[in-house]
């Protein structure tokens, strides 16, 4: 008997590209429901998810503590409650009980400590960040993506040595090491003030993102001591 074979009448680059978005939807689904993080939230902040497009703030890092939402090197956040001491103020005590170690952009300090001359950029003032950072750490942060596609992301960071770092998605590599220059700049005669020369890298991390809510790591990979603000993310041309 003349078996039957049944042809589709897509052309094969075209059942590639839903293959692909199949096994990629059906890998978000597996992991998003066995993740136990929930997105950021507090009496301030209250918006959840962060949006794709837009700007995702990494110390709006996930809910659900260490192994879930981060792993650290220890328990001690060295900004929030230490640094910054504990005086009942929002951006002092921002999350001061996690191991994530967070703090926030000072400016009109003498000396100046993120309006300094030796930035790159000037970053927002009162922005939190994420720093502290060692290799092998790693934090997750729940987004809402518009729709689904190829992405860009410029990075708002500082870094005294330089580094690699990586983003997975739901789980999944996502990008292979991505580096990071270091923004050292031998003329600052204050050498604490090295870990505060922002600069920005531009479409650092390419990627792409299935619609709706996702899950993205961010890793530390290689050197450490960066402080990471804000990736910026835009559909990709």
């Amino acid at each position: 008997m003349k078996k039957s074979v049944v042809r589709s009448s897509f052309p094969l680059p075209i059942l590639a590209v839903l293959f692909a978005a199949t096994a990629l939807c059906a890998s978000k689904a597996d992991f998003l429901a066995h993740y136990k993080g929930t997105p950021y939230h507090d009496s301030r902040y209250q918006s959840g998810a962060q949006a794709i497009p837009g700007k995702v703030l990494c110390a709006y890092y996930d809910l659900g503590g260490e192994g879930v939402a981060y792993h650290y090197a220890d328990a001690k956040n060295h900004g929030s409650g230490a640094l910054n001491p504990a005086n009942g103020t929002y951006l002092n005590e921002f999350r001061m009980n996690e191991g994530v170690s967070t703090s926030y952009t000072k400016f009109n300090l003498d000396p100046k400590v993120d309006d300094n001359p030796y930035d790159r950029v000037v970053p927002p003032a009162n922005l939190l960040y994420v720093g502290w950072t060692a290799p092998g750490e790693w934090f997750n942060v729940t987004v809402q993506v518009a729709e689904a596609g190829e992405y860009s992301a410029d990075l708002l960071y500082t870094s005294n040595r330089g580094g690699t770092i990586s983003l997975d998605v739901n789980g999944e590599p996502a990008t292979g090491p991505l580096t990071i220059v270091s923004t050292f700049d031998a003329a600052d005669p204050l050498p604490w003030r090295q870990w505060h020369h922002w600069n920005v890298a531009p479409a650092i991390a390419k990627l792409r993102l299935p619609a709706g809510k996702t899950v993205l790591t961010v890793h530390i990979l290689t050197e450490g001591q960066m402080n990471l603000a804000v990736f910026d993310f835009r559909k990709a041309n």
